[in-house]
């Protein structure tokens, strides 16, 4: 029966974080040459003074793991938006590097903690969840944009299910598995 340990836990968690901040840095590659451009990012800065580009990038990046942004405008209300798909969205490709990222930092730390059968390959994948969750946290609070009132940010509770816990539980835990399964095979 596969062992999971302190160091192990903290291993994975420390290789959590990379899945989180390597796909916010290529999301910003992919879409902030569009958002600093944006009509929605020159509003903020006009009413603001400065641009909001990280924290649009951010809304993307929680899009990509279906987590919708909340926008709370006094005279409008409350309302949830996307920026991925649709006529006028960014790619839907961008779905993918969340899964991509899990996937291959469940199969590292399977690797790493040398796991051979699939529960331990799963196990060891487990193991990003708290580190992947915590940076989840964490970027949905610093995304908040508040100006003049009205406030946007991705929604925190999807974020906190959705991409802090399902998204690293299901990729990350395939991931090890996979690997695990190929080493096997060896």
């Amino acid at each position: 029966m596969p062992s999971i340990t302190p160091r192990s836990i903290a291993t994975g968690s420390l290789v959590g974080t990379l899945p989180w901040v390597v796909g916010y840095a290529i999301t910003y590659l992919l879409v902030a040459p569009n958002l600093r451009d944006s009509p929605l990012n020159r509003i903020i800065e006009t009413l603001d003074g400065a641009p909001a580009t990280h924290e649009l990038v951010g809304w993307v990046f929680y899009n990509a793991h279906f987590v919708d942004v909340v926008l709370d405008i006094p005279i409008l209300g409350s309302q949830t938006t996307a920026y991925i798909g649709g006529d006028t969205g960014f790619t839907p490709a961008l779905y993918l590097v969340p899964v991509v990222l899990l996937i291959a930092a469940g199969a590292l730390i399977s690797r790493q903690q040398a796991a051979t059968d699939p529960t331990a390959g799963g196990l060891a994948g487990l193991s990003v969840v708290p580190g992947y969750l915590v940076v989840t946290v964490i970027g949905g609070l610093l995304f908040e944009i508040t100006v003049g009132g009205a406030t946007g940010a991705p929604d925190l509770t999807a974020a906190i299910i959705l991409a802090g816990v399902l998204y690293p539980a299901v990729c990350a835990g395939l991931g090890g598995i996979g690997w695990a399964v190929l080493e096997n095979k060896r």
